[in-house]
């Protein structure tokens, strides 16, 4: 039996997985508003900072799960973390080193750039206790690649096999194109990332083509209930320019999911308002349970921040080497209701 420490478990995208997977997993989340609905949920959870723990606090954890802050890294952030990219390689092969790096990373313009190494932190502890974690996931945005390239050369040197690279959602089931950039490692064990179960979203090529043996990319028609075709107009990346502006009907997958989804306007196909996404609707796009019990304040906020447990699940099946056949059970269009909730 694995059990999984979650770093950085926000309202718990990979919990869910786990949980749907029958896999004991207990989270640490600083934020009131995530912690909230994890309590809700039922989830184990630690709330604190990941910084003050290690794994010897988790003794009983074989399985390191994370998914640090992405807000100085992605594309709609500040960008700190992608300006301090160089220094944050030459951070982790200074820990790989055994340096104490920690007085140095409090230097960064912004903290948040530093926590994308505190899974590495966490797991050469672990090694050097003689506990190596069994399996290493790791999850963010794509700029974070060459640091989870880096950590795996790492990680490789020290009896791991490891595979990175960056997975589209809608290849995995889920009705929202995203991308995430994923590590798994294993403990002197072959690892291979999960296979994409359905087509690329491709805005030229029609559903019911491309490769016969994958599945069509799901619509969000599949899983949310609105009784008419609907048009969501994004806002996202536009730069103000309502010509920039792109279009998704309910026949396609929603855009990224991101704590800014209420901007995005919904509108009949002849152009007349609608109802803008709930958070309810929202956690479906991301595969969520739909009676998932969100609660706290910036409910938005921790959907967009959270992994999509569909993605997740795959994810997992993969670094545990666990039965695939669970993984048609879960559908984003008939996703099991939460178990946790009374």
């Amino acid at each position: 039996m694995y059990r999984i420490i979650d770093l950085f478990a926000g309202p718990g995208g990979l919990d869910v997985a786990a949980t749907w997977l029958g896999i004991p997993v207990h989270g640490i989340e600083w934020d009131a508003n995530a912690c909230a609905t994890r309590g809700a949920a039922g989830l184990l959870t630690e709330q604190g900072d990941v910084r003050k723990y290690g794994p010897s606090d988790f003794e009983d954890a074989d399985v390191l799960a994370a998914g640090p802050p992405c807000q100085t890294y992605t594309v709609a952030g500040s960008g700190a973390g992608r300006r301090a990219l160089d220094d944050v390689l030459a951070f982790a092969k200074r820990m790989a080193a055994r340096e104490n790096v920690k007085a140095d990373l409090s230097k960064l313009s912004d903290e948040r750039t530093a926590l994308v190494l505190e899974p590495l932190r966490w797991a050469l502890e672990a090694i050097d206790d003689g506990k190596p974690y069994r399996a290493i996931i790791l999850e963010q945005v794509p700029a974070v690649l060459p640091v989870w390239r880096a950590m795996g050369e790492i990680l490789a040197g020290e009896g791991y096999s490891v595979v990175c690279d960056v997975l589209r959602t809608e290849q995995y089931g889920v009705p929202q194109t995203r991308r995430r950039a994923v590590m798994i490692a294993r403990h002197k064990s072959d690892v291979s990332l999960p296979r994409p179960t359905h087509r690329p979203f491709l805005k030229a090529v029609p559903r019911a083509e491309g490769d016969t043996s994958l599945l069509p990319w799901a619509r969000m028609r599949d899983v949310l209930q609105r009784a008419t075709p609907f048009v969501v107009v994004s806002n996202y990346g536009t730069g103000g320019d309502p010509k920039a502006r792109g279009r998704r009907s309910s026949d396609e997958p929603a855009f990224t999911v991101t704590g800014k989804i209420s901007r995005n306007r919904v509108i009949t196909p002849s152009g007349n308002s609608l109802d803008r996404f709930s958070s309810a609707e929202a956690g479906l796009l991301q595969t969520f349970p739909a009676n998932y019990p969100w609660r706290g304040r910036d409910i938005a906020q921790q959907i967009g921040n959270a992994v999509p447990p569909l993605l997740a699940a795959h994810v997992l099946v993969a670094a545990l080497q666990l039965d695939p056949k669970i993984l048609p059970r879960l559908r984003a269009s008939d996703l099991p209701r939460w178990p946790l909730t009374a």
